[in-house]
């Protein structure tokens, strides 16, 4: 996937963060087995914000969950899968957005 990135002038200077999305803060992840902030931190803003998508969207092989189970499940894996810190900020950044959304 990097190397259609990185075939454009204009993205090819997110092609490493593109590449290690996937990696875990664990270090289970793919493809090089990073660890913790060996993890380019785009890549580890784009795990949490591609998980919550993936998780609270149709998908041919999953049924949506709700928000509420998305944010249980980002809970979960916050230290295993995902940057502790950047989920409790994403979580902090979806609670202002539900108040504006209900006010």
């Amino acid at each position: 996937m990097d190397w259609i990135v990185t075939a454009t002038d204009e993205f090819s200077h997110v092609a490493a963060e593109i590449l290690h999305h996937h990696e875990w803060w664990d270090g289970s992840g793919y493809p090089d087995g990073l660890k913790g902030e060996e993890i380019p931190l785009l890549s580890r803003v784009t795990a949490i914000l591609d998980a919550y998508d993936a998780m609270t969207n149709s998908r041919p092989y999953n049924e949506p969950k709700t928000h509420q189970e998305a944010i249980e499940e980002l809970k979960r894996c916050a230290g295993s899968q995902f940057d502790p810190q950047l989920v409790e900020v994403f979580l902090q950044l979806m609670e202002k957005i539900e108040i504006f959304e209900w006010n």
